[in-house]
């Protein structure tokens, strides 16, 4: 029953997609997501199995593709595609009409029934979507979406002294500006070995037997111990951090121009600085804190955080240097984690709060 939901809510978002492009170039008009539903009843009569699924969780579908090219249009990049049934991660929303039983450990969906789950905690609030997944390890997930009617925290005063600048890298995942350095994990680098063993087992299996599915869940097994180890990780790091100052200083970098640099590409993706970001972002927001951005040319690195000396000579190998002016050694990415503090409370230098 799960996977005929995936499928149905991956057939109408294709459905869809596919509507929108034909209209648009025969009319040079998009239809839209409200006429599409109003199409739906013709078209579960065309195909029954459509009857045995969610209704509203077909309408999701059409949701999410709204939601899509919203995206497209405001950020002018990621055109909508068509979904795959090869993807191994599926998922479906139930927005309403579900039972959570913390008793019996139970969920009741639409259509579905009364399903076992292992529920990670108790919720107190108006229950919303209710989003359906399955991993790439054949793992199914459900998460609740919860309105707990607390109001935000407001945002805390900040200076100087309780303004955290950070600057990331790959030696050490992060420099902060008192001087700790946190080193990088390199969970990808730990596991890669193994990992090409297994890819190696993959490809010899033959296509469509049983032992290359055995082969690809191993494969996927490793890729999602990889992704949990370096998510616990930055949760860790990005909680410490936000709970331990009223500002955080970070630097605007061009992550996708950085990874075409095929000689740092890897270690750059292993590293994963923009979920970092994004996780200290929201928990800075929960807990009423600041997160200072500075643009991204900044010369936080070339100049002296004592006498403000620009260093035009440095280079990426320099790992440390003393200034010519006032003397002083500087390692180099401490200098540029006080320069990134310095340069988040010059309201000149600000892009964003």
């Amino acid at each position: 029953m799960f996977f005929q939901h995936f499928g149905a809510c991956r057939f109408i978002y294709n459905w869809g997609l596919e509507n929108k492009i034909r209209t648009y170039e025969t009319d040079g008009k998009s239809i839209s997501r409200f006429a599409l539903q109003k199409m739906l009843p013709d078209l579960k009569s065309e195909h029954d199995w459509m009857k045995d699924v969610n209704s509203q969780s077909i309408q999701g579908a059409l949701l999410n593709l709204e939601n899509a090219f919203t995206r497209f249009f405001r950020e002018k990049k990621g055109f909508p595609k068509f979904k795959s049934r090869k993807n191994p991660v599926q998922s479906f929303s139930v927005p309403q009409h579900y039972i959570v039983n913390f008793d019996t450990h139970k969920i009741k969906l639409p259509k579905i029934g009364w399903v076992k789950a292992k529920l990670h905690r108790k919720y107190e609030g108006v229950e919303k979507t209710a989003t359906v997944s399955v991993t790439s390890t054949g793992k199914f997930f459900i998460s609740i979406l919860i309105d707990d009617g607390q109001e935000q925290h407001p945002a805390q005063c900040f200076d100087v002294n309780t303004t955290m600048g950070v600057d990331v890298g790959i030696k050490d995942f992060a420099i902060l500006s008192n001087g700790e350095k946190i080193d990088n994990p390199r969970y990808l680098k730990q596991s890669i070995l193994r990992m090409k063993v297994l890819q190696k087992r993959l490809s010899r299996k033959q296509k469509g037997s049983n032992n290359r599915n055995k082969a690809k869940n191993a494969v996927a097994k490793i890729h999602e111990k990889i992704h949990n180890q370096r998510s616990d990780f930055q949760h860790k790091l990005s909680f410490r951090l936000v709970c331990e100052n009223q500002a955080i200083a970070l630097e605007t970098l061009n992550v996708e121009g950085m990874l075409k640099n095929h000689k740092l590409a890897q270690h750059i993706a292993d590293a994963s600085w923009s979920s970092f970001v994004t996780q200290l972002e929201y928990k800075a927001q929960k807990q009423g804190k600041t997160i200072l951005r500075i643009g991204q040319f900044e010369p936080s690195t070339k100049i002296c955080s004592e006498c403000g000396y620009y260093n035009r000579d440095l280079t990426l190998s320099d790992r440390d240097w003393i200034c010519p002016d006032c003397g002083i050694h500087h390692d180099r990415d401490i200098n540029a984690a006080i320069n990134i503090r310095k340069f988040a409370l010059d309201r000149q230098n600000l892009i964003g709060i």
